[in-house]
């Protein structure tokens, strides 16, 4: 079988103004990146604000394992499935972060003959968005430091700055570093550190905006942190925002490509799943709910994370209505979640398959908890047996929950038609979906609910530190937001090592911030880390480039 670049790199492009004439686009809707790229003007939203929404479609998963689930890849592939039956379908994906790509998770095109194409330039560079994104931040950092540097009239004080620099690369010894050193040219020395940029709030507010004035006022409204009588300090007090959306000019306009079968695809925003929300702009959703009959979209690592913030953050903000949601499993994740070693996941083993399978099950119920009827996709590999196969279908069948085989990485949209057929089955018949809690409930109610309901937890225990900022936050009266947990993807617990579906476990919050510009309280569970490390031996590793320019061992 030939590798996803192999098999991108032998694709047929179509030039991107074709692509947009599917969906009724000009040229004059389009900034152009070259032939396969291009960027929508946020006109072309304004302009069909009145037309009707096509129905959307979320698509999730199990908790992922090192078995893989194929998420994306079944994205993808469903889209290019709607398109083959004749549906008016958009793909709406989120950004690869270069950090992830050069370490271990790979990219975040697809994968086989279910991708998006140019593949290399969405992995790597694409348009600029992520730096983009990282400039604005780290303007943002400089603007802080240089203010206290000119007298600090703000009265910062250095020892409770919250906002962080970042760069697009895992990078462990940047995790926390001191800056202002060399003397007093050089600033006030004080204690820094950097997160990777999908996890800041620049990008997460770049996800959120509805609009560029939209974004340059949650610019302002980021709190960088307290001055010395303990008092808020925002990014408007700087007076930098107007600086920082006109660095966002082009980055806020979502980006288009193609499928390997030409389906169009808008790729724009990605915020990491565990730590951030994990969804794809809200622009980018809007304007692709405009332009189609179907909008297949997906947000980050399983249903508990991801689908959690799609459907209490980003569709609450967005004023979307998802119509369905697909869940992908495999034989070999749900037989990772019952114990079976990872060097054993390609032998038959029901047994292992019977304890597993709970995890799908408790995603399944806390789908329905929004409203939502989900269709679960089974991503077919060449080692799963019939048996086992026929096992989950039983199991669904007693669950009243469709299940569709899914072969969308060996055939692309033909291996998905009968997915396609279930999905509309469900979207034509769905109701309005309803948000998990009120963001009015106290923090503590709101995070206790999340844990209840969606983990299956029994309760929460606080850190001192997470206790004091939630008093902070409830005494600035800036607590009625969403939560963002930021919790482990392996597991539904926050503990990476307790797989299937616990029970009874506590959630341990170690610390509490607030995103203030992006408009929800972060809660960090467990050990997540907001800038990540290389692996022992990382993706970059395998990666080349040859005299003719041709890119080798991306994935």
């Amino acid at each position: 079988m030939k590798t996803d670049i192999q098999i991108a790199q032998e694709s047929t492009m179509l030039h991107i103004r074709d692509v947009a004439g599917q969906m009724g686009l000009t040229e004059d809707d389009l900034d152009f990146y070259g032939k396969y790229k291009a960027k929508i003007s946020l006109d072309v939203l304004r302009r069909e604000e009145k037309t009707e929404d096509a129905k959307l479609i979320l698509v999730t998963a199990i908790n992922p394992t090192p078995a893989g689930e194929g998420k994306s890849t079944v994205t993808v592939g469903l889209g290019q499935a709607l398109t083959k039956i004749g549906k008016k379908a958009v793909i709406a994906l989120r950004e690869p972060s270069l950090g992830p790509v050069f370490g271990v998770k790979g990219g975040a095109a697809g994968g086989g003959y279910s991708q998006v194409v140019p593949m290399e330039d969405i992995n790597l560079h694409f348009t600029g968005d992520m730096h983009a994104i990282t400039t604005t931040n780290n303007l943002l950092s400089a603007a802080i430091d240089n203010h206290i540097h000119q007298g600090n009239k703000l009265n910062i004080d250095v020892r409770r700055i919250l906002f962080k620099r970042v760069l697009d690369m895992n990078d462990r010894a940047l995790r926390q570093v001191n800056v202002g050193l060399g003397g007093k040219p050089n600033g006030f020395p004080r204690e820094d550190g950097f997160m990777i940029t999908v996890a800041s709030e620049i990008m997460a507010i770049l996800c959120l905006a509805t609009s560029l004035e939209d974004l340059k006022e949650r610019m302002g409204q980021i709190m960088i942190g307290y001055n010395y009588d303990g008092e808020a300090i925002f990014a408007r007090d700087l007076n930098v925002q107007g600086a920082m959306a006109l660095l966002m000019k082009d980055a806020i306009m979502p980006n288009l490509v193609q499928t390997l079968e030409n389906t169009p695809a808008i790729i724009h925003g990605g915020p990491f799943a565990n730590i951030a929300h994990g969804c794809n702009s809200i622009l980018a959703t809007k304007t692709a709910l405009k332009l189609g009959d179907y909008v297949v979209t997906e947000a980050g690592f399983g249903a508990d994370l991801g689908a959690e913030k799609f459907l209490d953050i980003k569709c609450r903000f967005g004023g979307l209505n998802p119509s369905a949601v697909v869940i992908v499993a495999t034989v070999r994740a749900l037989k990772h979640h019952g114990g079976v070693q990872k060097a054993d996941l390609s032998t038959p083993n029901v047994e292992g398959l019977e304890k597993g399978i709970v995890n799908l099950e408790k995603q399944i119920e806390n789908i329905r908890k929004f409203n939502l009827e989900p269709v679960v996709a089974i991503n077919k590999f060449v080692s799963d047996s019939d048996e086992e196969i026929q096992y989950i279908e039983n199991f669904l069948n007693k669950m009243n929950v469709k299940v569709a085989l899914t072969e969308v990485w060996e055939k692309g949209g033909e291996g998905g038609v009968e997915l396609a057929h279930k999905v509309i089955e469900v979207a034509e018949g769905a109701g309005t979906y309803k948000p998990l809690y009120d963001v009015e409930l106290p923090i503590k109610e709101k995070i206790g609910t999340i844990v209840k309901e969606i983990y299956g937890g029994s309760s929460v225990a606080y850190s001192p530190k997470a206790e004091k900022a939630i008093r902070e936050i409830e005494a600035m009266g800036l607590d009625k937001k969403p939560i963002c947990m930021a919790k482990t993807q392996y597991s539904l617990s926050d503990n990476p090592k307790l797989l299937g579906a616990p029970s009874g476990f506590e959630v341990k919050v170690n610390e509490v911030k607030l995103s203030n510009g992006a408009g929800f309280i972060v809660c960090l569970t467990g050990d997540v880390m907001t800038m990540p490390g290389l692996p022992k031996v990382p993706a970059a590793n395998n990666m080349d480039i040859d005299e003719d320019g041709n890119i080798l061992g991306l994935f």
